[in-house]
């Protein structure tokens, strides 16, 4: 895997090259698609961290 700075200049290549020729507010809506992105992404991985209680774990005695 790349390093911090390898993904770092990656990154603000990649938004350089998208941002060629469109309008501030289309730059601005873009960047916020990607945030969103993002934070989607973070949202699913952690999700998916979390352990679920295994319910062979649980007493067999039920009231």
């Amino acid at each position: 895997m790349a390093n911090g700075t390898e993904i770092a200049l990656s990154v603000t290549a990649a938004a350089i090259a998208l941002s060629n020729g469109l309008e501030p507010d289309e730059t601005a809506l873009l960047g916020s698609v990607f945030t969103q992105l993002g934070d989607t992404l973070t949202t699913i991985s952690i999700a998916a961290s979390i352990k679920k209680p295994d319910p062979s774990a649980e007493s067999g005695s039920q009231v």
